[in-house]
């Protein structure tokens, strides 16, 4: 498991164990709640095991939680900005083009990376 993966699920572990004693559940009421052993509560507050979609669901209507709130940092880590894709000063440049000009560089755009496709499967063909 990747260090991003091992941190991402113990902050999902350490959300589920907050709510859960927000609730003032012990994990062997949560557990029980869950028809799951407390063992495995135990496994997924500490970011070692992960449910299921739905055991997830689950936990987050047995706690009176949403799963944004268990996966926020999950979805913002993976989500690249515009500028990370995207050089700054192209987006700059782009924004100043009327729309005319504006799709010529999307059809340009959608030729060049068909071209490196191409170029990239006859090479290693």
């Amino acid at each position: 498991m990747k260090d991003v993966e091992r941190s991402l699920r113990k902050n999902i572990g350490k959300k589920i164990k907050l709510a859960r004693t927000k609730e003032k559940y012990t994990q062997e009421e949560l557990a029980e709640k869950l028809s799951l052993s407390p063992r495995y509560i135990s496994q997924l507050e500490r970011g070692i095991a992960f449910g299921s979609a739905t055991t997830i669901t689950s936990i987050c209507n047995a706690l009176n939680i949403s799963s944004n709130f268990l996966f926020e940092d999950l979805i913002t880590s993976n989500t690249p900005t515009l500028t990370q894709l995207v050089e700054q000063s192209f987006l700059e440049d782009y924004l100043k083009l009327d729309d005319h000009h504006k799709s010529i560089i999307k059809l340009l755009t959608k030729q060049l990376a068909q071209i490196q496709k191409d170029d990239s499967f006859s090479k290693n063909a």
